[in-house]
């Protein structure tokens, strides 16, 4: 059993389906809108999350800076927060963790596990067995983003009801990392201490009113905008954009999402060489999570980059 879920990682890895399970509810699922379709309860607990998060950022945050204003310090600490946050996703949680483009000490590993779980995105362990079953039956029925149901669902509607496929199947080897499983089970006090820490800066700057208006901002309105730069990949770069490396499956080359995302737009080329550490394999392609990989690995903290030897592979007949 070993040795099926490690080849059945690499298998996934290189682009192909994730092998078809022995009791056979890992079938693709037909194309036809509604059927096939398994019935999914409403996720009550993530839905309030993220309706409370999005009112917050929706409303309160624009209605504090119209009767308060935010300062220097609020607007400073939300830019750092959100490329700390987003780069623990995108370097940490997806190309780290999810693909293992590359490897790292557990010091950095642990310190991009946290700056991860600031984006308020799960933890490292579900996160990655999400990515690897979206990659494994990429628009299908287990896809948990699957675009084929549309903008809405591929971009939040998904969260709001609970899979009735079982995800961890999808990355058994996340299990045995003890840094992965260390995040696992002090996730929600490390998302606290995300929200906390502007809080508690706000507050050494001007008291109450600077901790709520640094909370607001670089706290709950920083993490609304990184969830929904994540999602942009989802639905946007499975929607709109080109198909230069391959047309099997709905993955687009976005460009300007990778303006919000640190290099997550380029997704055709991702997902026709998930393990390349680069999503912007050019030179000039704006991709940041590859320049901080390509920057740890010359400091000693990051080896095995793992990158593609192919510059394009669509299919000759598209």
């Amino acid at each position: 059993m070993k040795q099926q879920n490690e080849s059945a990682f690499w298998i996934m890895n290189a682009g192909a389906v994730w092998p078809a399970m022995a009791n056979g509810d890992n079938a693709p699922a037909p194309a036809v809108w509604g059927v096939g379709r398994l019935p999914r309860a409403v996720d009550v607990p993530t839905t309030t999350l993220f309706v409370i998060v999005s009112l917050t950022a929706l409303i309160a945050v624009p209605l504090f800076g119209y009767l308060y204003g935010y300062t220097c310090l609020d607007w400073v600490l939300f830019g750092i927060l959100y490329l700390v946050s987003g780069l623990g996703i995108t370097v940490g949680y997806h190309r780290l963790i999810a693909h293992g483009s590359f490897h790292c000490p557990d010091w950095v590993k642990a310190l991009l596990l946290v700056a991860g779980s600031w984006a308020l995105e799960n933890s490292a362990l579900k996160w990655g067995a999400n990515h690897a079953r979206h990659h494994a039956r990429v628009d299908q029925e287990e896809d948990p983003y699957n675009a084929t149901r549309g903008f809405w669902y591929s971009h939040c509607g998904w969260l709001f009801t609970k899979s009735p496929h079982r995800t961890e199947r999808y990355a058994p080897w996340l299990r045995k990392d003890p840094v992965v499983m260390w995040q696992h089970r002090w996730y929600i006090s490390l998302v606290l201490s995300g929200l906390a820490l502007p809080f508690f800066v706000g507050y050494a700057y001007d008291g109450w009113i600077g901790g709520l208006g640094c909370f607001l901002l670089a706290g709950v309105g920083r993490v609304f905008l990184v969830l929904n730069s994540t999602f942009c990949i989802n639905s946007i770069c499975h929607l709109w954009g080109t198909q230069p490396y391959s047309t099997t499956n709905s993955s687009r080359d976005n460009w300007w999402v990778s303006l919000l995302t640190f290099g997550e737009g380029y997704h055709n080329y991702h997902h026709t060489f998930p393990r390349d550490y680069r999503n912007g394999p050019k030179w000039y392609h704006l991709d940041p999570s590859k320049w901080l990989i390509y920057g740890l690995a010359k400091l000693g903290l990051g080896w095995n980059l793992i990158r593609s030897g192919q510059k394009r592979a669509r299919p000759s007949s598209s």
